[in-house]
């Protein structure tokens, strides 16, 4: 029975999430398995990868063989890498000490590149923010200084025509007294 590890598609259309199985090679791909050793969730950013890899590597010594995706994943996390290096331990080329420490130091590298592309988007998605926010005040700003000019307009038509009434009301009063004060005049004559 050819085996094969290989992933398992769960998940709704669209926004898939997958199943790192060991299953035999003729079955369905989301049908029956052997054993389900991980998770892979490329929704994320970085993708999430959860592995148990001394399950992942018992099974690569046993035979079982990735499919390409599965292999890429395996790879990521070291499984491939410490096969290859339990293979040089097995043919004399180096010890077991020897092997640990080179995986460790592998494992350490690939941690720092992880680390610094999750930085990387922090720092992005901080700078837009921060872009955002800068154009979001900017655009504040404008509108209350468009707010207050008209403000200011609206204030100074109220005050000009406040002082126009009081204008047309002083003139009215001026022309009433000088309306009275006419008449009596050619009653006095």
């Amino acid at each position: 029975m050819p085996v094969k590890i290989r992933l398992a598609r769960h998940g709704r259309k669209r926004y898939a999430y997958y199943h790192i199985v060991v299953a035999d090679s003729r079955s369905p791909r989301d049908g029956k398995f052997i054993e389900r050793i991980g998770s892979y969730n490329p929704n994320t950013n970085p993708a999430t990868i959860n592995l148990n890899f001394d399950k992942a590597l018992t099974w690569l010594d046993k035979g079982a063989q990735p499919t390409d995706t599965a292999r890429a994943i395996l790879s990521y996390k070291g499984v491939m890498m410490k096969k290859h290096l339990m293979e040089g331990v097995k043919k004399g080329a180096f010890d077991e000490a020897e092997a640990e420490k080179r995986f460790n130091a592998w494992l350490a590298e690939k941690e720092g590149k992880i680390q610094a592309k999750k930085d990387q988007l922090a720092g992005a998605k901080a700078d837009a923010n921060k872009e955002r926010l800068e154009q979001e005040s900017k655009i504040n700003a404008e509108r209350a200084e468009a707010l207050a000019a008209k403000k200011a307009e609206l204030a100074a038509e109220a005050e000009a025509a406040a002082k126009a009434a009081a204008a047309e009301a002083a003139g009215e009063e001026v022309a009433e007294e000088g309306a009275e004060e006419a008449p009596e005049a050619p009653a006095a004559e």
